[in-house]
């Protein structure tokens, strides 16, 4: 590492100063800049971003890689960005797991414990008992998006219980869940789940596909009722008008969304007060500096010693 050697801070749509003080503690050497001294700054060796400004990462001539603060990096390809030809690091930290692990069970024990129908008889002042409650074990969980935060909702939720299954793009080995890969496999791993959980990332080829031609392959009735979906992934992920209409035709028992396709949700939308509808305010992992900011300045200082930065993006999939 060059004595002189920056980090670029580089992000919108928040204060940036508790990632600065974060970054600043934990990686004392360095100095952390909002935003380069000139366009092409030669002390700047890594960024860390959560959409940054178009350009603020061209010609910066020794820029060594690219960290985003967030679980998604769809952000980094959105238009306008042409971003240098540097490695990209994705976040995989313990708490972010732990936190969307949480957020997963939550949604499911929510639902298999009837929260919605509860919550709906407590406004109503309804005292009605007989609500059947189906046993974990009777209910088959399907986990779409099958990599690191999948396997640890799947291993938490195995623990109650619940049956797993997994979904991914390319094959996915586990011993203690039946996995399905690709288009050939989503039609077979849709028949069987109860409630799925969309934990995929936002890229070209998953763009939309919560759709009503995947909620015409999902099973039809279960120990639920009609099966569930909780997309806990990105809003690019949903189209809300076929969830809506799969909602009124009962295709979908009920929903618990904690992403949309315009963040924040337009207050006109229906789906703030349909009644199987759960909403939560894109709050299902939050990143935490504390607990983020110290893997990404290790894996920097690792680099800088020449050892392979670890968790990289595939620019050609999109994660």
């Amino acid at each position: 590492m060059a004595d002189n050697s920056k980090i670029l801070l580089s992000v919108t749509g928040f204060d940036p100063s508790i990632w600065k003080d974060a970054l600043e503690k934990a990686a004392p050497d360095r100095t952390v800049v909002l935003e380069p001294a000139e366009a092409s700054d030669p002390e700047i060796d890594y960024a860390v971003v959560w959409k940054q400004p178009p350009g603020v990462l061209d010609g910066l001539p020794n820029l060594k890689a690219i960290f985003s603060i967030g679980a998604g990096v769809d952000h980094l390809f959105a238009a306008g960005n042409d971003l240098p030809d540097v490695p990209i690091v994705r976040v995989v930290a313990e708490d972010l797991t732990d936190r969307m692990s949480e957020y997963s069970v939550w949604q499911v024990l929510d639902h298999l414990r009837k929260g919605p129908l509860y919550r709906d008889q407590q406004a109503r002042r309804v005292w009605h008992e007989d609500l059947m409650q189906p046993a974990a074990s009777e209910v088959t969980i399907g986990i779409l998006g099958y990599g690191n935060l999948g396997r640890d909702a799947a291993k938490k939720l195995i623990m109650l219980g619940f049956k797993v299954i997994g979904w991914s793009r390319t094959e996915k080995q586990d011993e203690a869940v039946e996995t399905f890969a690709g288009e050939d496999g989503l039609a077979g791993f849709l028949a069987q789940s109860d409630i799925v959980v969309c934990l995929l990332p936002l890229t070209p080829a998953t763009r939309g596909i919560l759709s009503a031609s995947f909620f015409a392959k999902m099973k039809p009735r279960g120990p639920l009722g009609a099966p569930i979906l909780i997309n806990a992934g990105r809003g690019g992920l949903q189209v809300e008008a076929d969830i809506l209409a799969a909602l009124e035709e009962k295709r979908l028992g009920a929903v618990s969304l904690d992403v949309f396709q315009t963040e924040p949700l337009p207050p006109e939308s229906p789906l703030w007060t349909h009644p199987r509808v759960t909403i939560t305010p894109h709050a299902a992992a939050t990143s935490m500096p504390h607990a983020l900011v110290p893997p990404m300045v290790d894996q920097m200082d690792a680099h800088d010693r020449g050892e392979k930065l670890k968790n990289l993006v595939d620019r050609e999939a999109g994660y």
